[in-house]
């Protein structure tokens, strides 16, 4: 009972997660949702920055921290292993709806692309940004990545092993091409707004920063396989080294 009830949490986690992810495409170029990033009245500036700044900074704080190594050999003596990580896409998704449900608008125009041939091309540019997200999570077993295949192993009482160190598509031009991704969409924008901007250079700022920590721990992870790897391979933008 323990194990289904389990895997029933982990597929909750994954659904809302899955919503989460469509939402905050619809979120980001205010399309298909309720709130966009430039609904609503605006308020005072200052405020507005200080709102939506503190509403990034949770979402990256729980981000990276829950997503180190010495923090998961901690949580797992509170939670179970099965479901640290379904548990870390729970959390990080509720810090998302936080976000979208309390953001501020901003809504000077800082760029407005008027040529409709030219507003296309960028909205193909971000549908790709936001494709290559999504091909990137199964080019690494998007289950694993959001914690199905934990709880499936769980329940069918078979021990979880680590995924081996390997490279597929897009990981033999860039070595953190789900990031690269991120980055095309939030900052393909035929118009964009004061707060786009700020949450653009704000999770721009954050990736940058992010991808330093995760490196570390890949490293120490897979050793030298890796370390030959960074050698070859470049961290964002496909240029041959």
């Amino acid at each position: 009972m323990g194990r289904a009830i389990a895997f029933l949490y982990g597929v909750a986690c994954y659904l809302l997660f899955f919503v989460t992810f469509l939402y905050a495409i619809g979120f980001l170029n205010n399309l298909l949702v309720p709130k966009g990033i430039d609904s609503g009245t605006p308020g005072a500036f200052g405020e507005s920055l200080l709102i939506n700044a503190l509403l990034l900074g949770v979402f990256a704080i729980q981000h990276s921290v829950m997503a180190r190594p010495g923090f998961k050999a901690w949580w797992t003596r509170i939670v179970p292993k099965s479901v640290e990580r379904s548990t870390y896409v729970l959390l990080s998704s509720l810090a998302l709806i936080l976000l979208f449900w309390q953001w501020r608008p901003m809504v000077d125009i800082v760029w407005h692309v008027d040529n409709e041939l030219a507003r296309t091309v960028i909205w193909v540019l971000a549908a790709l940004g936001w494709g290559q997200v999504l091909l990137s999570t199964f080019l690494i077993n998007h289950f694993d990545l959001f914690g199905l295949r934990q709880v499936y192993l769980n329940l069918r009482q078979v021990p979880y092993t680590e995924l081996p160190f390997k490279l597929s598509f897009l990981y033999r031009m860039v070595r953190h091409p789900l990031m690269l991704g991120f980055l095309i969409a939030f900052w393909a924008a035929p118009t964009m707004t004061v707060g786009h901007l700020v949450f653009t250079l704000a999770t721009t700022g954050y990736i940058f920063i992010a991808l330093q920590f995760e490196e570390r721990d890949l490293v120490r992870a897979h050793g030298q396989s890796y370390e030959d790897y960074r050698k070859r391979v470049p961290m964002i933008l496909p240029i041959p080294k």
